[in-house]
């Protein structure tokens, strides 16, 4: 049997992010998971955390967690952070608080690293800029927007390209394929 500890590495990625950089609200949250779920695409063929983003207005959201942290949050995501409830009247920024501690025994090295790296980058940030560096022109959102309209699924394989650390699309749909027969193995 396969165990697979996406909603782990989720958690603990958010966790992460919230202790590491500044600023962490909604918006900018998913925009640092976007990152690390599509960076890590590109080296492997698989994201981390397992959730699926959609081309909304400012950019790519993970439409699940999105309705998980506006409207009924699971009993593992109360436990892990505090989610202020926002007021109605104003559209201010409300910051996401961590509960607990970032465990990094889910991650490989290589999560660990794009994680940091991810933080690293963003963290000072505000998110209307994380908003920009998600819209530009040829990256995965503006493709989505550009050939399926909004609200439409972001697919994972407009992540890779001809850089160096990017696997190409046959070997992306080799990894899936060999994960796939390894899945059937264990599942019999």
């Amino acid at each position: 049997m396969i165990i697979d500890h996406s909603r782990e590495k989720l958690l603990n990625a958010i966790v992460y992010f919230l202790q590491n950089t500044k600023y962490c609200g909604k918006t900018k949250l998913f925009k640092l998971l976007y990152y690390l779920d599509f960076l890590h695409f590109k080296e492997t063929g698989k994201s981390v955390t397992g959730l699926d983003y959609f081309a909304w207005n400012y950019g790519p959201v993970p439409k699940d967690l999105y309705d998980e942290i506006s409207k009924k949050p699971k009993p593992d995501l109360t436990q892990t952070i505090v989610i202020p409830p926002r007021n109605k009247s104003n559209s201010a920024f409300t910051e996401i608080k961590a509960k607990i501690k970032f465990d990094n025994t889910y991650f490989t090295k290589r999560e660990l690293r794009i994680l940091e790296q991810v933080a690293f980058i963003f963290k000072d940030a505000m998110a209307d800029s994380m908003v920009d560096s998600s819209h530009l022109p040829n990256h995965p959102w503006d493709i989505t927007i550009k050939s399926k309209g909004l609200q439409q699924k972001i697919d994972y394989f407009l992540a890779l390209d001809n850089s160096e650390n990017s696997l190409s699309t046959e070997e992306v749909h080799d990894r899936i394929a060999d994960r796939k027969e390894v899945e059937k193995i264990f599942s019999e």
